[in-house]
């Protein structure tokens, strides 16, 4: 299975310094260090001459004034520190070849570097504007240990940042045909893998064998995991899996899932090369589940980004 897009390692997080305000007032005015806005999931990138897309990172002198949201991302092997500021929108650039993209259009095509720091941006962004409020007291809380931790100034409770568990599979049936669904609200022909979020007091596996018979009817004999993937959209973890049915019969829910189908894998390539079937997003763990049991990826798949030597 080729690598996840939004998994690959990006930065030693150097979760030891959050505390440190000594030290991080330090890496902050450390001439090395690069910062990254973020706004609204979207950052700036920049496609080079060489066909490559690379984030927009800027000194902190060139940064925009925000103490208040400035998250500390990690530290690389050359000692270089990045920082995420949150803002209301992204900064005006004389450079007229940046543009604000996000996770969806350009995760597949950035460095592994570019790629870890935009997933941990965008996804402390997204939990800091939807959890200003103490759960407990419902005070307005204060952000304490470089972004990753509110603090409620009245009752002293902290919370974390939110990772929703959620399940996705790519089920298989005695003939080895894969079973793929799509929602109502999907564009039409797309097709993908099953998935759904992991219950209270349930455990993963027993979550796959729910899910797939929710969705589609379909008993799950099999399962077992393959890979996880960071899917900030706002704040879940998938956790991939294929599992083996131990029937063919399918009886949609109606709901989450619209229809869905067994496909072999001639069914699956005619059916994309006719334009008739839209498979998942390149940088989607589904994706990849579908390629590792098609053999090779699937038909007009991008490349990956290239590495930086």
């Amino acid at each position: 299975m080729r690598p996840l897009a939004l998994s690959r390692p990006g930065v030693d997080r150097a979760a030891h310094h959050r505390l440190d305000e000594a030290w991080l007032a330090a890496a902050w005015s450390h001439p090395s260090t690069r910062v990254l806005v973020v706004s609204g999931g979207q950052v700036l990138v920049e496609d080079t001459a060489d066909g490559r897309t690379e984030l927009v990172l800027v000194p902190p002198f060139d940064a925009p004034v925000s103490e208040n949201h400035r998250y500390f991302l990690g530290t690389d092997e050359g000692g270089t520190h990045y920082f995420a500021l949150q803002q209301d929108s992204l900064p005006g650039r004389m450079d007229a070849a940046a543009r604000p993209a996000g996770l969806r259009e350009v995760g597949g095509q950035l460095s592994e570097r570019d790629a870890g720091l935009m997933v941990h941006a965008v996804a402390l962004e997204n939990w800091q504007r939807m959890h200003r409020f103490c759960s407990r007291c419902g005070a307005r809380t204060t952000i304490v240990a470089a972004g990753h931790v509110r603090r409620c100034p009245d009752c002293a409770a902290e919370h974390y940042p939110r990772t929703d568990p959620a399940v996705i599979m790519l089920v298989t049936d005695g003939q080895d045909r894969a079973l793929l669904g799509r929602q109502m609200h999907w564009p039409a022909g797309r097709f993908s893998t099953l998935a759904g979020f992991v219950e209270p007091g349930e455990s993963i596996e027993q979550a796959v064998v729910r899910e797939v018979a929710e969705e589609a009817g379909v008993e799950v004999a099999e399962v077992s995991y393959v890979a996880s993937q960071p899917w900030p959209f706002p704040s879940s973890l998938m956790l991939g899996f294929m599992a083996r049915a131990g029937s063919d019969t399918i009886q949609v829910d109606g709901e989450e899932i619209h229809e869905a189908r067994w496909f072999s894998r001639d069914d699956l390539r005619q059916g994309i090369e006719a334009g008739d079937i839209l498979p998942p997003s390149g940088i989607s763990i589904a994706a990849r589940l579908i390629e590792l049991w098609y053999g090779k990826p699937l038909p007009g798949a991008p490349r990956q980004a290239a590495q930086p030597v």
